[in-house]
């Protein structure tokens, strides 16, 4: 079983220092949330172990190994979707798919997906934020690389795609160590196994809801 570890990682924009004391390990069958208001440092810190966003220190090992974020992208380690959408407006769906995988296994699977299925002849321009949000998803849930780290995959999408998101996700983490922040914070938590919530730059551990009261991300009579 793989686990990927970060032992410190730090990250200031000019004089404000963002990250400063972070740590926690991720292992394959395991779902961790990051929780944290606007501007804490989520995405960064997403961005910073995928290799994108250059932290001023960083420290990471998998199974013990110590690694750096540019060794995880070459070695097909840590996979990432980003926040925002990835995938060219002007290409249909099926088009896109045989882009990212070429064995034909990995593409029937994808393809063949009841949902992915009925918009295959779609552009991606053409797609709701839901559809849009699952075939992402799908997509980098089904690279090789054993981590996998998601930007508010639940944002701003239909319940429906809510549902088949967790569900997909519920069955990957078997192989999988899996990453994921987003404000939509039920959904997470019926996902995780473990969570950590980032305020004033340090991450600490927290269980529910209570916890995250506690800490101020939510309003005392937050359901």
């Amino acid at each position: 079983m793989a686990t990927l570890q970060l032992h410190s990682v730090t990250k200031s924009f000019g004089k404000k220092k963002v990250i400063q004391d972070i740590a926690f390990s991720l292992s394959v069958g395991e779902i961790v949330g990051v929780f944290g208001r606007n501007g804490s440092g989520k995405s960064t810190l997403l961005q910073m172990l995928f290799g994108t966003v250059k932290a001023d220190s960083i420290s990471i090992s998998i199974n013990g190994k110590p690694i750096f974020p540019s060794q995880s992208i070459n070695k097909k380690l840590i996979a990432y979707l980003p926040q925002n959408s990835m995938l060219p407006k002007n290409l249909k769906v099926r088009d896109i798919i045989p882009i990212y995988f070429s064995e034909e296994k990995k593409q029937d699977a994808i393809f063949y997906d009841s949902q992915i299925a009925k918009i295959a002849a779609k552009k991606i321009g053409e797609l709701s934020m839901g559809e849009l949000r699952y075939f992402e998803v799908l997509l980098v849930g089904n690279l090789e690389h054993p981590f996998l780290l998601l930007d508010e995959p639940f944002s701003m999408i239909e319940p429906l795609y809510k549902i088949e998101i967790k569900k997909f996700l519920n069955n990957l983490k078997s192989e999988k160590g899996i990453l994921i922040t987003d404000h939509y914070y039920n959904d997470v938590l019926d996902l995780t196994t473990g969570n950590l919530i980032i305020k004033n730059g340090r991450g600490y551990k927290i269980k529910d809801i209570h916890d995250l009261k506690e800490h101020n991300y939510l309003s005392k009579n937050s359901t």
